[in-house]
């Protein structure tokens, strides 16, 4: 069973631009629910869908699979609940780590996070200077509920 370990941070200021290309992604949920997400996604011109389990600590269950492209764009289209989640992302290496950087456009325009995958909970690791507050444990920042309540509707 794979597990996926992971925190998420706010992201500060443009210095982590230069140091990454980043890659276009288009991905919608066929299930949101936080018991289980059902996710589809375009990763430039590769697809996938991943199924995850819910969020214990900053720990979960994942499995991720390949898709034919084509079959990825029609679930995108047709199933997927709305709006889509557009976002370019940037693999940004950090000795044994690597944080990926999300910047979010539609309606979700504005937002950018940060996030690193752990061995364990209790992995230690540097945050660069452009690392902000981390929200791992706030809901409003999963990219599923950014469907349901995106960033642009939210009460600043």
């Amino acid at each position: 069973m794979a597990k996926e370990i992971e925190r998420k941070f706010l992201v500060m200021g443009d210095a982590w631009r230069e140091l990454a290309e980043g890659v276009a992604y288009r991905q919608g949920y066929l299930n949101s629910r936080k018991e289980r997400t059902v996710r589809i996604r375009t990763v430039g011109e590769k697809a996938f869908l991943t199924v995850k389990g819910p969020t214990k600590g900053v720990t979960r269950t994942e499995f991720e699979y390949e898709i034919p492209y084509e079959d990825c764009l029609a679930m995108l289209e047709e199933l997927a609940e709305k709006p889509i989640i557009e976002k370019k992302r940037y693999r940004i290496p950090a000795g044994p780590y690597v944080w990926e950087v999300d910047e979010f456009f539609g309606v979700n325009e504005g937002l950018i996070l940060a996030e690193i995958e752990l061995p364990s909970e209790d992995a230690v690791f540097e945050k660069p200077d452009w690392i902000g507050e981390e929200v791992s444990g706030d809901a409003r920042y999963f990219n599923s509920s950014l469907v349901a309540n995106p960033y642009s509707v939210w009460k600043k």
